[in-house]
This record gives structure tokens, C-alpha cells and sequence, in this order.
């Protein structure tokens, strides 16, 4: 349960507690909470429904359902990579980048927020003997799509090494979109549904999926964008 629901709950007991005390009629304390509760609820959509992030822009080919397929332009990541379980790594590569988009680079330079963060399974390297071995859980990349207007050569330069910057190219993908929890069965869930389409199409596929999440941490899950994303090869579909 997150913290928006956790205190709503909190403050939703407290209010039927004091209207109890006041000894109106049932009907009048559920009325009154439920005010209360319509109030909160259009406050979040309020705030959780601002469009000031950017977002890289690219072209629908085709949609059905919740899956589409994009055509993406050309664009620049900030990328770490980082182990572990996976919403432990985006919380880690979160704070990694955070730190070079709020001024952690020569010059100093604060840069744009911009949405989605993405996080994908890195791909492990074999290595030469002597060497031991052992699990602890997965690589993952997560990137930051940066603003448009940059190049590489006009980005500030990362002071922490673990950040690194990408000139994508251009690229299609096909993509599920949905609401709800960024917890790992609602995630998989949808990442079953796509992988399903690709079978259904006969699409080809590279790499592995990517997650892609658009909204803050505050915003209630109902309103949340979340994308599971399966980059397609050229000339397919």
C-alpha cells in the first residue's frame, strides 16, 4: 500500500471517529466522509494529471487494445547500470541519474525532468578463469530520456562515472500500456499480454522487455502510465 493510500486510510478512521463522537445519524457521518474522500480524490487528480514533463515524441502505426506500435525518432540517455532485484535497481539507477540531472556534471548545470524512466535487464558478460561466481539477482540499465534540445557534444559532463550518455537512433517498438501498481505481477502481467500479441502477429522481437514509467512515486495508481516495451527490428511489422 502506498503512502497516499496509508494516510487517506488514516485520516478517513480519524473523521468517522469524530463524527461518531458528535452522535449524528449514520447516514449523515457516511455523507460527510464521503465529501471528505471526493474532495482528496480531486485534489490528487488535480495535481497527479499536470503535463509539464516532457516526453519523447514519436508516431503510432497501429493500435489494438492496450498494445501499439511506435515509431520513436532519435534520442539521448542518460544510463546507469545497476544489480539487484528490480525495483530496488530502478530506485538505485533513480538516484544515480537524479544525481546528474540536479547538477551532478561540469558545470553544474540543473537539467529537465522528463518521463518515462526506463528500465531494462542488462546482459552479462563472460568472464575468464580464475574466477568465482555467484547469484545476486540481475543487472538491469535504467535511462533517462534527455530534453531534445541537447546534443552530446552540449550536455554537461556526468561527474560520477556510473552515468553514462547514449545517442539512440531511431526505433520501433510495440508497446503495453496500462495503469496500476509498478509492482512486479501487475508488471509481468501485461508483459504476458504482450508477449502474447508478438506470437499472435508472428512479430519479430530484440532484446528484452523494457518498463517504462511515466509519473512520480505520490501518484495514485488509478492515474498512473506504466509501458511494458519490446523493441521490433526494422521493416517490422
Amino acid at each position: 500500500m502506498g503512502v497516499v493510500e496509508v494516510v487517506l486510510g488514516r485520516e478517513i478512521n480519524s473523521l468517522r471517529h469524530r463524527m461518531g463522537r458528535l452522535k449524528l445519524p449514520a447516514m449523515s457521518t457516511s455523507l460527510i466522509v464521503a465529501c471528505v474522500v471526493i474532495g482528496v480524490a480531486a485534489l490528487g487528480l488535480a495535481a497527479c494529471r499536470t503535463p509539464s514533463t516532457p516526453q519523447p515524441k514519436y508516431s503510432s502505426i497501429q493500435k489494438e487494445g492496450e498494445v501499439e506500435i511506435r515509431e520513436y525518432g532519435p534520442m539521448i540517455v542518460a544510463e546507469a547500470d545497476v544489480t539487484g532485484e528490480r525495483s530496488a535497481a530502478i530506485n538505485q539507477g533513480f538516484r544515480i541519474i537524479a544525481g546528474y540531472i540536479f547538477g551532478g556534471n561540469v558545470p553544474a548545470e540543473k537539467i529537465a525532468m522528463t518521463a518515462p524512466v526506463t528500465q531494462q535487464r542488462g546482459e552479462s558478460i563472460a568472464m575468464t578463469a580464475p574466477v568465482t561466481q555467484q547469484a545476486e539477482g540481475v543487472a538491469w540499465k535504467v535511462r533517462f530520456v534527455m530534453p531534445g534540445n541537447y546534443t552530446l557534444e552540449t550536455l554537461p559532463k556526468p561527474t560520477d562515472e556510473r552515468v553514462k550518455l547514449i545517442s539512440i537512433p531511431a526505433k520501433r517498438f510495440v508497446v503495453s500500456q496500462f495503469s496500476g501498481s509498478q509492482n512486479d505481477a501487475n508488471m509481468k502481467n501485461h508483459e504476458a499480454t504482450l508477449l502474447a500479441y508478438v506470437t499472435a502477429h508472428n512479430l519479430r522481437t530484440v532484446g528484452d522487455p523494457v518498463y517504462a514509467f511515466y509519473d512520480p512515486p505520490w501518484t495514485l495508481p488509478f492515474l498512473k502510465r506504466n509501458e511494458v516495451m519490446i523493441e521490433l527490428p526494422a521493416g517490422n511489422p
